[in-house]
């Protein structure tokens, strides 16, 4: 049951708060096969320390030690580096049960396409638990029942196969072959420039019955003051680069149906960014949405895209996009505020 050599890659920079739990996790794997490659992504805090002390207390351990360079070059690094037959990502803030490669192994077959997906955790640091399910109903997908699996990839309110990195095994070709989407200047959503063409191009897809072994870490403080005042230029590179996964990887009516869906997700990325600007810019959100909303490619999406969203909040950051005003974006703003104030 261990004859797959499974690399586990951990991304390090700055979390030594974090560090010790996330390691231990790793290391109390009773899957044996394992490599455990840190990659110190340039740390000024005592992690790349702690990562070497834990070198030499497990000979499963490799510590990479870089200049910073940002998330995507930390793990590709990672993958660069490690000899697995397989690939498994976990954040350095992040931790996991020391049963999951174990128990997700057991589903591994050797084909060079093939990804296993569990469950994880939400883990706020106010001591409250969300346990989050894959959509897809668990089983195995190949052949024709795969090929279904594909258009609901994008554009889905709730992801369909989480787009995640972490809390899979993914054969190292899946990797390997579409780290040439990744794009280091995209630092929101990262996760879809890889995770988009390896779901495509997967043959063998494995989702776990309710198994949630990753644990992520949700800081409630950071999120409330968070701003990231480039989201908008961020999710614009990522619409081109999802846009030229589709246009590689498939044709005809699917590559058709799949652009639609593209659309779909460039107005749900377009919420997030509706969303960052009223909850963290208390200065410049009115300008900066009635901006965003009031651009003419933004305006005809909205007009041609049919979208349906479930979640409340979701209903008000699109009622914002379709009528942006002084009045819709004062509730937007007073909602945002509210919200974190429960939290």
């Amino acid at each position: 049951m261990e004859r797959y050599k499974i690399s586990i890659i951990v991304p390090v920079y700055n979390a030594e708060v974090y560090l010790k739990r996330c390691a231990e996790s790793l290391i109390s794997q009773i899957y044996g096969n394992l490599e455990i490659l840190f990659v110190n992504d340039g740390s000024t805090d005592s992690s790349g320390r702690l990562c070497d002390e834990w070198r030499q207390q497990d000979s499963r351990i490799k510590v990479i030690h870089k200049e910073n360079g940002g998330l995507f070059s930390a793990w590709k690094t990672g993958v660069e580096k490690s000899t697995g037959d397989y690939l498994c990502f976990v954040d350095s803030d992040d931790w996991i049960d020391a049963s999951m490669i174990h128990e997700m192994a057991e589903y591994l077959t050797g084909h060079d396409r093939e990804i296993i997906a569990s469950d994880y955790i939400i883990e706020r640091d106010n001591g409250k638990k969300q346990y989050v399910w894959q959509e897809l109903p668990s089983g195995i997908y190949e052949g024709e029942t795969i090929k279904e699996v594909i258009p609901r990839l994008l554009g889905q309110e709730k992801r369909y196969v989480c787009i995640s990195r972490c809390m899979k095994l993914i054969s190292r070709r899946l990797i390997e072959e579409n780290c040439k989407y990744c794009n280091p200047l995209i630092r929101m959503g990262e996760d879809m420039t890889i995770m988009l063409p390896a779901l495509i191009d997967c043959q063998r897809l494995v989702i776990m019955d309710h198994k949630a072994y990753y644990h992520y870490l949700y800081v409630v403080e950071s999120m409330i003051h968070k701003y990231d005042k480039g989201l908008f230029e961020n999710n614009e590179l990522l619409r081109k680069i999802i846009n030229q996964v589709v246009e590689d990887k498939l044709s005809g009516n699917l590559l058709k149906e799949v652009k639609e869906k593209a659309d779909r997700e460039y107005l749900l990325l377009l919420l997030s960014v509706l969303k960052n600007e009223a909850r963290g810019n208390p200065e410049g959100y009115r300008r900066n949405i009635l901006e965003i909303c009031r651009k003419e490619e933004v305006k005809r999406l909205v007009r041609s895209t049919d979208v349906e969203l479930k979640e409340k909040s979701n209903q008000l950051l699109y009622l914002v996009l379709r009528h942006p005003n002084h009045l819709t974006v004062s509730l937007l703003r007073a909602a945002m505020i509210l919200y974190y104030r429960r939290r």
